[in-house]
C-alpha cells in the first residue's frame, strides 16, 4: 500500500481523468505508473550484462573446453607447423 499526498489542484485533475477514463482514482494512478515504469526502463542504458547475456557461455566451436586449451592447441599447432616446415 502506498499513500501519495498531492496538492488539491492536482487531486481535482486525477479525480477528472480517472472519471473520463471510466476508472477510480487508485486504477488510474496504478496503469499510470506501470506506464512511466515500462518507459524509462525501455530508455535506461543497457547495463553489460543486458548487452551480452545472449552471448555468455555460448560455445560456437563445439568444443567447451576452448578457454582451458586455446594456449596449448596454439603452441602445439606452432611447433607442429615448424616440425613440418
Amino acid at each position: 500500500m502506498l499513500t501519495v499526498k498531492m496538492e488539491a489542484e492536482l487531486e481535482r485533475e486525477l479525480e477528472a481523468a480517472a472519471r473520463t477514463a471510466g476508472l477510480t482514482k487508485s486504477e488510474f494512478v496504478r496503469r499510470e505508473l506501470h506506464d512511466a515504469i515500462a518507459r524509462v526502463r525501455k530508455s535506461a542504458k543497457p547495463s553489460p550484462w543486458d548487452l551480452g547475456k545472449d552471448l555468455f557461455g555460448k560455445v560456437s566451436s563445439g568444443n567447451p573446453e576452448l578457454s582451458r586449451t586455446r594456449a596449448r592447441d596454439i603452441i602445439r599447432a606452432r611447433r607442429d607447423a615448424k616440425a613440418a616446415g
